[in-house]
């Protein structure tokens, strides 16, 4: 997911779309932690678009803040 497509969401569907990716982070955790996962790399993608999500909701905050104080 790139950051572009993270700024084309709502809030709501960003929030929705950082609660998957936290379970599918745990998920893969659990996987590494009992030597199941296979590539460790889904580790570090899963949770770079977790800081993407987290920065557009972050930044979505900003510009509502933004607009309601003008």
């Amino acid at each position: 997911m790139s950051y572009k497509e993270t700024l084309s969401l709502s809030r709501e569907e960003l929030i929705r779309k950082l609660k998957d990716l936290r379970e599918e982070r745990f998920r893969l955790n659990l996987q590494h932690t009992s030597h199941q996962l296979e590539s460790t790399a889904l580790l570090v993608k899963v949770r770079k678009d977790i800081a993407r999500v987290k920065t557009a909701l972050r930044q979505k905050e900003m510009e509502e803040s933004g607009n309601q104080r003008q």
